[in-house]
C-alpha cells in the first residue's frame, strides 16, 4: 500500500473533517425501546441525591440550537462533581465536544450551585435520540435520561456499499476503522428500498467534488472512515495520467460479495508486453483461486471464492509501467436463524444461552440488560462457538444473573430471559446447645440442604472471627469452632443461611474452676511496702460462678470492713488493704478461694520496710590544714533492707546552715572532709541510706578546728661571726596559716655529730639571733623550724658549715643611683638621705663637708651596722656643699663625695630700661637678677598695665634674652611694663618696674588728653538675693545661700539665733563673687533656728534672716526625696510621732 499523504482540505475543511461531533447514524440505536431494567433506572433517578435541577426532553428544527442544563447543589461537597453527558447507553459525548457540540459549566459562589449545560449547534435528524447526564461524587452517584426530537428530517437513504465498506476492518489494512454493528443493524430499515433506488458511485461523487464537500458527502452516505477513502481517492487520482503501454487501465475499484468471483481487465497498447499481476506487492501466480487469460490486447485475471483476505490493492504491470486499483469484499449480513429462549435456573446450577447465526464463526456480541458481555479469563461468562451455534455459558449463577439477554450480529439480534431462584432449603443436622469448660474447645455444627452461605450471630451481634474464633463453611456443612473458650463466649448462636429466612440456634455455656492468679508477684510471692504507706494488694482472680474469697494471716481471717488491714472483693480481682504499714505487719497473708466448681489457696508474704536509723555520732581521728579524716559505725537497724551507702554533711560550729559534702553514696565508714577553711571550728554529722531512702542524721562530732603548720622560714643567712658566736637571720615562711606563728626554734650542730642542739631555750621572735658559747674554729650546721599550735614546721638548713671565726671584710660604701648627680632640694623641703655600705667588724664612719667638720646641730648623722643616714629637717642654701663620707675597717678605708644642692626662687632683675617707642612697638631692655636662687635662670616673663587701669597682662613667657621689642600696642594709650625672673624653682616674688611709661602715640598729631572727673564707684551693701526658709534632713548637710554687692566690699558676718558663729566646725562660710553660703554639716534638731547673714562696709551695714527647720528620720528624708510637700510630711510625722510615742 503506499504512504499515507495529507489530506487536501483546507484548515477550516480540516475542523469540519475531525471528529468535532459528528453524530453518524450509529446514534440510533439509542432510540431502540428501553428494556425493563432501564425503565427501573429511570424511575430510580427521579429519587434525585445530587441534581437539583435535571435536563428535559427538548424538540429542535434542523439547523437550530438547544441547551440543556443540570443543576447540582455545592453545600455538602468538598470539590467539583463529575459529570458525563452520553448519548444511547455507552457514547460518551466528551470525546465529540467541538463545532456542533459545546459543554459548559460554571459555580454561583452565593447560592452555591453548580450549572452544566450540553449546547447541540445546528441540530441535524440523526442527532435525535435518548440521551443520558450522570454527576458522581465520591460515593454519590444521580442519574437522569431526556430525549431530542428533531422534527422536519429530509434526506436519501445512503448506499449501503460503501458505506460498509469503510466501517469494517480489514486484516492487516492500517487505514480501515473498526466493525460497527450498530450502523449495520441500520441495513434492515433500507432494505426494501434497495432494489428500488439507483445505486450511487461515491467514488464518482468524491473524484467530481470539491475537497470542502467531502466531509458533507461522508455524512450523507455514511461513511466514518473518511481519512482511508481520501488516501485511497489520492492514490487513484496520481494513477489517472494517460499511459503509453495500457489502452486501458483497470477500475479505480472494484467490489465483490463474500464468495464471489470478480474480473480485473487490462487492454495492453502492445500485446507483446509481458504483463504481472501483484496483491500488496507480492506477484500472483496462477492457481485454481487465480486464472489469468489473455484474448487479443486484454490481459484478464479472474479471483474465485473472494473472502475477506482478498480485500486489498492489486496492480498490473506491463514493461515499465503499472495501473493499480482496490478490491474490496463485502461481506453478507449474520442471521439469528435459532432464537433465544427464556430460562429458568436455581442458584449455583450451570446456565447455557445457545443461538444459531447463517455462518460459521461469525463475529457475534452478548448483551446482559444492553450493556455488553466481555468474556475473559477472569469472567464468570464463557462463550462456546461450534460452527454456526454460539452458547453464553454462566458457571454457578446467582440471583444476580437474573436479567434480559441478547445476542447481536451484522444482520439481527435475538434476546431471553433468565430468572435464576432459589432452592427449597432443608435442615438435615440442627445445632445443639453445648457446655464447655474453660480453655476447652466449642464446635457448633449443623448441616443443610444446600451448598450456600450463611452468617453466623452471637446474642444478636455479627460473630467477628480471630485466630481464636473460626467460621467453617464445607458444602452444605457449617461449623463455629471456639478455641480456648472464656467466659464471655458464654450465649445464645445463631446461624442464617443467605437468601432463606430459616434460622439455627444454640446456647453455650462455660464453666470454670476458681484460679488465683500471682504473675505480678515476685518468685517468692514477696511484696514489699514502706512504712508509713498504704498497701493494696490488688490479686487477680477467676472461677465460674464467681468464687468467695477469704483472707487470713496466722489461722485468723481478715474481715471486710473498715479496719486498718482489711479485705475488698471485686468481680475479678481481691484486695487486701493494709492503711499505713507499720514493721509489725510484716508476715505470711492467705487467700483461699472457693466455689462449686472447686477450691484455690496462695500464701503471700508482706514486707514492712523503712529508712535505717540514724549512725552514732562519728569520732574524728586526725585534722590537716584543711582536711580532716572522719569514720563511725553502721546504724543499729538498717530498716529491712541493706545499707547503699552514707551522705555526709558538715557546718561551722557558729552556724546552724549544713553543707552536703558527697552526691554519690559513701560506701565505706571512713571519709576525709576537705577544702575546710583554717582556723574554723567545724562539726560533722551521717546520713544512712538504704533503698527506702535516707535516715535521720546523726549526733554532730565533737567541735574540731583545721589547723596546719606554716611553711618552712625562708632566707636562711649568716649575719656575723666571732671567734665564739655565730648570728643567723632569716626571713619568716612564706604561709602562716590560721593558727598563727608563735615564734621560731634555732639548732645548730657541730660538724661531725648529728645531734642537734636548740639554741634558744624559749620561741625567738624575732627573725635574728646569735648562738653562743662555741668553740673557735669549729664547723657547725644550723637550721631554724616556724612554731605555732599545729607544732613546729619542717625546718629550714644552711646550705653549708659554718666557720666559729672572726672575719675581717674590707669597707665598701655602695652609693645609690640618684645620689650619684647633684641632689637638689628646695628650700624649706627635707633632706633624708640613705648611704649603705659593709665591712667587718663594724667600721669606723666620717662626714665631712667642703672639707670641714659637719655642724651636728644643723645637720643631723645617725649611723648604724649597714648605713649612715644624713637628716636635714628644713633646708636652707646654706647646706649645699660637697659632703664626703669616710669608712674605715682597721686599715682598710672607702670613701665617697655627695654634691647637695638647696635651691629658692631667684630675685628680680635689677634694672627694666625703655630703650625706644616707635609706632605700635616698644623696646625694653633689662639686667640678671643679683640672686639666682642658687639655680640657673631658665627665663623671664614680661607683662604690660595701661595707665588708666593698671591692670597687669602678661606679654611674653620663658624668655631667655635680657631685651625684648613689644608690639601691637594701642595708640594713644601710655604703658609700664615689668619683668619677672625664673628658674627650676619658679617666677620670682616681685617684678621690676620700668620709671617711665611709653606713649604710643599717632603720626602727625597731638593728642591732649581730655580731663575726666573721677567717678565715685563706692556703696552701700545690699542684699541682691535674700535668705530664704529651709527644711533640713538631719544627718544630711545643709546649705543657706544669699547673695550682696556693695563697694568696698562688705564684710560678711553669719549669726544664728542672734549670736555670731565664730571658728565652729560644724559650719563653713563661703563668699565667691558676692555670693555668701553657710554649709552646716550634719544637722540635727539642735541647729535648728534663726540664722542672720550681716555685711557692713564703712557706707553702712544691712541684714537678712531666715528660718531653718531640721526634720529628723529616714522617712521624712525619703518622702521629701519622692516630691511630697513638707508641709504634708511633718503633718504626717506628727500624726505618726503621736500614734507611736514610744517608738518615737
Amino acid at each position: 500500500m503506499p504512504e499515507p499523504v495529507p489530506e487536501p482540505a483546507k484548515k477550516e475543511d480540516e475542523e469540519e473533517a475531525s471528529p468535532s461531533f459528528v453524530l453518524p447514524p450509529e446514534w440510533s440505536l439509542g432510540e431502540s425501546p428501553g428494556t425493563e431494567d432501564q425503565d427501573k433506572q429511570n424511575a430510580n433517578s427521579q429519587l434525585s441525591i445530587l441534581f437539583v435541577e435535571k435536563p428535559q426532553t427538548g424538540t429542535v428544527k434542523v439547523g437550530e440550537n438547544i441547551t440543556f442544563v443540570a443543576k447540582v447543589k455545592a453545600e455538602d461537597l468538598l470539590r467539583k462533581p463529575t459529570v458525563k453527558w452520553f448519548k444511547g447507553k455507552w457514547m460518551d459525548l466528551a470525546s465529540k465536544a467541538g463545532k456542533h457540540l459545546q459543554l459548559k459549566e460554571t459555580f454561583e459562589r452565593h447560592s452555591r450551585i453548580y450549572t452544566f449545560e450540553m449546547q447541540i449547534i445546528k441540530a441535524k435528524e440523526n442527532y435525535a435520540g435518548n440521551y443520558r447526564c450522570e454527576v458522581s461524587y465520591k460515593d454519590k452517584f444521580d442519574s437522569c435520561s431526556f430525549d431530542l426530537e428533531v422534527r422536519e428530517s429530509t434526506g436519501s437513504t445512503p448506499n449501503i456499499d460503501i458505506r460498509s465498506a469503510f466501517k469494517r476492518s480489514g486484516e492487516g489494512q492500517e487505514d480501515a476503522g473498526e466493525l460497527d454493528f450498530s450502523g449495520l443493524l441500520k441495513r434492515r430499515e433500507v432494505k426494501q428500498q434497495q432494489d428500488e433506488e439507483p445505486e450511487i458511485d461515491v467514488w464518482e461523487l468524491l473524484k467530481n467534488a470539491n475537497p470542502n464537500e467531502y466531509e458533507k458527502i461522508a455524512f450523507q452516505y455514511g461513511i466514518t472512515d473518511l481519512r482511508g477513502m481520501l488516501k485511497r481517492l489520492k492514490r487513484m487520482r496520481r494513477v489517472e495520467k494517460k499511459s503509453a503501454a495500457f489502452a486501458k487501465i483497470l477500475d479505480p475499484a472494484y467490489q465483490v460479495d463474500k464468495g464471489g468471483r470478480v474480473r480485473f481487465v487490462v487492454e495492453l497498447a502492445d500485446p507483446k508486453l509481458e504483463v504481472k499481476w501483484y496483491k500488496n506487492g507480492q506477484e500472483i501466480r496462477p492457481s485454481t483461486k487465480y486464472i489469468f487469460e489473455h484474448k487479443g490486447c486484454e490481459r484478464i485475471m479472474f479471483i474465485n471464492n473472494c473472502g475477506l483476505t482478498d480485500d486489498s490493492e492489486y496492480y498490473v504491470t506491463a514493461g515499465d509501467e503499472k495501473c493499480s486499483t482496490e478490491l474490496f469484499v463485502r461481506e453478507p449480513p449474520i442471521m439469528v436463524t435459532k432464537q433465544l429462549e427464556d430460562t429458568n435456573a436455581y442458584c449455583g446450577e450451570k446456565v447455557e444461552l445457545e443461538c444459531e447465526v447463517s455462518e460459521d464463526d461469525a463475529n457475534v456480541k452478548w448483551f446482559k440488560n444492553g450493556e455488553e458481555i466481555i468474556p475473559g479469563p477472569k469472567s464468570r461468562y464463557k462463550v462456546k462457538i461450534e460452527g454456526k451455534k454460539h452458547t453464553l455459558i454462566i458457571e454457578g449463577a446467582t440471583k444476580a444473573d437474573s436479567a434480559e439477554y441478547s445476542v447481536m450480529t451484522t444482520g439481527g439480534q435475538s434476546c431471553a430471559k433468565l430468572s435464576v431462584g432459589l432452592k427449597p432449603l432443608k435442615i438435615l443436622t440442627p445445632l445443639t446447645d453445648q457446655t464447655a469448660k474453660l480453655g476447652k474447645e466449642v464446635c457448633l455444627k449443623c448441616e443443610v440442604s444446600e451448598n450456600i452461605t450463611g452468617k453466623w450471630t452471637k446474642n444478636g451481634l455479627p460473630v467477628q472471627e480471630s485466630d481464636r474464633i473460626k467460621v467453617v463453611h464445607k458444602g452444605r456443612i457449617h461449623k463455629l469452632v471456639i478455641d480456648n473458650a472464656l467466659i464471655e463466649d458464654e450465649g445464645e448462636y445463631v446461624f442464617t443461611p443467605d437468601d432463606y429466612p430459616e434460622t439455627l440456634s444454640a446456647k453455650v455455656h462455660v464453666i470454670d474452676p476458681p484460679k488465683i492468679n500471682l504473675d505480678g508477684l515476685d518468685a517468692d510471692n514477696t511484696v514489699t511496702v514502706i512504712a508509713g504507706n498504704k498497701l493494696r494488694l490488688e490479686i487477680p482472680i477467676s472461677g465460674e460462678p464467681p468464687p468467695k474469697v477469704i483472707w487470713s494471716r496466722a489461722d485468723k481471717a481478715i474481715m471486710e470492713g473498715s479496719g486498718r488491714i482489711r479485705a475488698e472483693s471485686y468481680p475479678d480481682s481481691s484486695t487486701l488493704v493494709i492503711d499505713a504499714a507499720e514493721r509489725d505487719d510484716s508476715g505470711v497473708y492467705n487467700i483461699n478461694l472457693k466455689n462449686e466448681a472447686g477450691e484455690a489457696h496462695a500464701s503471700i508474704k508482706i514486707k514492712v520496710v523503712d529508712i535505717p536509723d540514724p549512725p552514732v555520732a562519728p569520732n574524728v581521728t586526725d585534722v590537716g590544714d584543711d582536711w580532716c579524716i572522719m569514720n563511725w559505725e553502721p546504724p543499729a537497724y538498717d530498716g529491712g533492707s541493706p545499707i547503699l551507702g552514707y551522705f555526709i554533711e558538715r557546718k561551722k560550729k557558729q552556724s546552724s546552715r549544713w553543707m552536703r559534702l558527697n552526691f554519690e553514696l559513701c560506701k565505706e565508714t571512713t571519709f576525709e572532709p576537705k577544702k575546710m577553711i583554717e582556723g574554723v571550728a567545724y562539726e560533722v554529722r551521717i546520713f544512712a541510706v538504704n533503698a527506702i531512702g535516707i535516715s535521720k542524721p546523726s549526733m554532730p562530732s565533737k567541735p574540731f578546728v583545721p589547723l596546719a603548720v606554716t611553711s618552712p622560714p625562708t632566707l636562711l643567712a649568716v649575719d656575723n661571726v666571732t671567734d665564739n658566736t655565730v648570728t643567723m637571720k632569716w626571713r619568716p615562711p612564706d604561709q602562716i596559716g590560721a593558727a598563727g606563728l608563735d615564734g621560731y626554734v634555732l639548732e645548730y650542730c657541730l660538724e661531725g655529730t648529728e645531734d642537734w642542739i636548740v639554741a634558744n631555750t624559749d620561741l625567738i621572735d624575732k627573725t635574728k639571733f646569735t648562738i653562743t658559747g662555741l668553740p673557735t674554729d669549729a664547723k657547725i650546721f644550723v637550721r631554724v623550724k616556724a612554731v605555732n599550735a599545729a607544732g613546729a614546721s619542717e625546718p629550714k638548713y644552711y646550705s653549708q658549715p659554718i666557720l666559729v671565726k672572726e672575719i675581717i671584710e674590707p669597707p665598701k660604701i655602695r652609693i645609690p643611683r640618684h645620689l650619684k648627680q647633684t641632689y637638689i632640694r628646695r628650700v624649706g623641703e627635707a633632706v633624708n638621705l640613705v648611704i649603705p655600705f659593709q665591712g667587718k667588724p663594724r667600721p669606723e664612719l666620717t662626714w665631712k663637708k667642703d672639707g670641714a667638720e659637719i655642724d651636728k646641730n644643723q645637720i643631723n648623722i645617725r649611723n648604724s651596722e649597714t648605713d649612715t643616714i644624713v637628716f636635714i629637717r628644713k633646708a636652707e642654701r646654706s647646706h649645699s656643699g660637697k659632703y664626703d663620707l669616710e669608712v674605715k675597717v682597721e686599715k682598710f678605708v672607702e670613701s665617697a663625695s655627695i654634691d647637695i644642692q638647696i635651691v629658692d626662687r631667684p630675685g628680680p632683675p635689677q634694672l627694666v630700661k625703655i630703650e625706644d617707642v616707635w609706632g605700635e612697638n616698644v623696646a625694653l631692655t633689662w639686667t640678671p637678677p643679683k640672686d639666682d636662687g642658687n639655680a640657673a635662670i631658665t627665663g623671664y616673663t614680661i607683662q604690660k598695665a595701661d595707665k588708666k587701669s593698671m591692670e597687669w597682662f602678661t606679654v611674653i613667657e620663658h624668655y631667655h634674652r635680657t631685651h625684648a621689642t613689644i608690639t601691637e600696642l594701642v595708640i594713644g594709650n601710655e604703658y609700664y611694663f615689668r619683668v619677672f625672673a625664673e628658674n627650676m624653682c619658679g617666677l620670682s616674688e616681685n617684678a621690676t618696674m620700668t620709671k617711665e611709661s611709653a606713649v604710643i602715640a599717632k603720626d602727625g598729631k597731638v593728642y591732649k588728653n581730655p580731663v575726666y572727673e573721677d567717678f565715685d564707684f563706692t556703696e552701700a551693701p545690699m542684699f541682691t538675693q535674700p535668705l530664704v526658709n529651709t527644711y533640713a534632713v538631719a544627718g544630711y548637710n545643709a546649705t543657706l545661700n544669699c547673695s550682696v554687692r556693695g563697694n568696698p566690699k562688705p564684710k560678711i558676718t553669719w549669726m544664728k539665733n542672734k549670736v555670731a558663729i565664730v571658728d565652729d566646725p560644724r559650719y563653713r562660710m563661703f563668699s565667691n563673687q558676692g555670693v555668701c553660703t553657710l554649709e552646716i554639716r550634719k544637722p540635727s534638731s539642735y541647729d535648728g533656728g534663726t540664722y542672720c547673714c550681716k555685711a557692713v562696709n564703712s557706707l553702712g551695714t544691712v541684714e537678712v534672716e531666715c528660718k531653718l527647720e531640721v526634720k529628723g528620720g529616714l522617712s521624712f528624708c525619703r518622702l521629701l526625696l519622692q516630691g511630697v510637700p513638707p508641709n504634708i510630711i511633718e503633718s504626717y510625722m506628727r500624726d505618726l510621732h503621736s500614734s507611736n510615742p514610744e517608738e518615737h
